[in-house]
């Protein structure tokens, strides 16, 4: 996956940047995430491994996605085809996120709940985590049933274990210090 990173990183920053110089953060992304959805279809991933010239594979990819995709857009999966960079697409959606997250100042924090949070305990909850990490939150609750109290907490590195079972761990390991 890293290789597939560092292949994404120049065409993630490219798009990014003609994005906001347009003004079209939200087409960019819907068109990518498009793309990237067509990239990882099985059927399209055996049609792009086969012994069919890169014009007609460009061809057709640019045809499936089709009214997806502006000038630009086509112009753009044209570049990363010709330089068969295609599969790296999934890997673009996701640093071009991270670009636009970082850019809109906003971080997705992922919460995971015994049970399911109530919307005022939502609201407390963001208000808090805009207060710490100085960005626009975005939360993804989930509910974990094995969780049996407290909130487990992951933004980007950030990880904020308020769990019942990781203070207990915490203790066990302090009292084995």
């Amino acid at each position: 996956m890293s290789e597939l990173t560092t292949v994404a990183r120049p065409y993630a920053k490219a798009a990014f940047d003609f994005a906001v110089e347009n003004g079209a953060l939200e087409k960019w992304n819907d068109m990518i995430a498009f793309a990237a959805a067509v990239a990882t279809d099985a059927t399209m991933a055996t049609f792009l491994s086969s012994a069919e010239t890169l014009e007609k594979k460009t061809d057709v990819y640019v045809q499936v996605c089709g009214e997806q995709l502006d000038e630009n857009g086509q112009n753009f999966v044209r570049l990363m085809a010709e330089n068969g960079r295609l599969k790296a697409l999934p890997a673009v959606l996701a640093l071009f996120g991270e670009l636009r997250a970082d850019y809109e100042k906003e971080v997705v924090v992922e919460v995971t709940s015994a049970t399911k949070l109530l919307k005022k305990q939502q609201d407390e909850l963001v208000k808090a985590l805009e207060k710490r990490f100085s960005r626009k939150v975005k939360l993804n609750c989930t509910v974990d049933e094995n969780i049996v109290g407290g909130l487990y907490i992951k933004a980007g590195d950030t990880v904020i274990d308020g769990t019942v079972r990781g203070k207990i761990d915490r203790l066990a390991h302090a009292l084995q210090s």
